[in-house]
């Protein structure tokens, strides 16, 4: 179905807040910055504004449709991982382009993606992360008496990061705690014979606090030429790397 008509229907200022919801929600679910500023570029294309510019970073997005109308700021508080909801904006996007579908109908989709809740329960993530660190357990070489309290320290440290950030809303705070209580766990665990090399068990039960995508999108921004938000995210992986490395460094000066 072809549309007509999209931007005599549309004002200049919903067309902008269009492009801000679609940005707002790839960036608050983890997409690249040069996705985002594309995404919207290319969406205020379909409506009409071919000369439309915008500036995204890992905390604002700045857009205009032209160089003389007033840019529009939006702050980004929150950020996780949502690849579902990336996935249908651009689809949402491309729709836009092909004439599929109109403005009013973008705006009605978009809003149902800003509200929907992908996220598994906890319990479920608390059991991806402890199978996550036992498998990794294993692929670094330890045996199957390792990846069992890895089994429980990694499902262990996931469920305390998570209520520790909600407890501390510092994030390197809850990072910190969760790695001393890891190694820490993992202490004990050898001391009393349940596992038997701590390094393996220590090493597969903080990968599931590794900030893999945080580091892929760093770097891949930093080679589209967007350095201010390639240097951020890799300051933010840097500092969760250090978290954890300083939770696991002051269990082991400690014994």
């Amino acid at each position: 179905m072809e549309s007509t008509g999209i931007i005599s229907n549309s004002s200049t200022h919903e067309i902008i807040d269009l492009c801000l919801l679609a940005g707002k929600i790839m960036l608050q679910s983890g997409a690249e910055t040069y996705r985002v500023e594309d995404t919207m570029i290319r969406i205020a294309d379909a409506l009409g504004f071919p000369n439309a510019h915008s500036y995204v970073t890992p905390t604002v997005i700045v857009f205009a449709t032209s160089r003389t109308e007033p840019a529009k700021l939006f702050r980004i508080a929150e950020r996780t991982t949502d690849l579902q909801k990336v996935s249908e904006v651009n689809d949402i996007s491309r729709r836009l382009c092909e004439r599929q579908i109109t403005a009013e109908e973008a705006r009605t989709r978009l809003g149902v993606i800003d509200n929907a809740a992908h996220a598994y329960p906890i319990w479920m993530q608390i059991i991806a992360a402890a199978l996550t660190g036992a498998s990794f357990t294993v692929m670094f070489k330890g045996s199957l008496w390792d990846a069992l309290p890895a089994l429980f320290v990694s499902g262990l440290g996931y469920a305390a990061v998570i209520y520790l950030h909600r407890l501390v809303q510092v994030k390197f705070f809850a990072e910190f705690g969760s790695a001393f209580l890891i190694g820490l766990s993992t202490f004990f665990s050898v001391k009393y014979g349940v596992g038997r090399e701590m390094d393996k068990i220590i090493i597969g039960s903080v990968m599931p606090l590794v900030p893999g995508l945080l580091i892929t999108n760093a770097v891949r921004d930093l080679m589209a030429g967007h350095l201010v938000s390639g240097l951020s995210k890799g300051a933010d992986a840097f500092l969760t790397a250090f978290a954890i490395g300083t939770g696991i460094g002051l269990v082991l000066s400690m014994l």
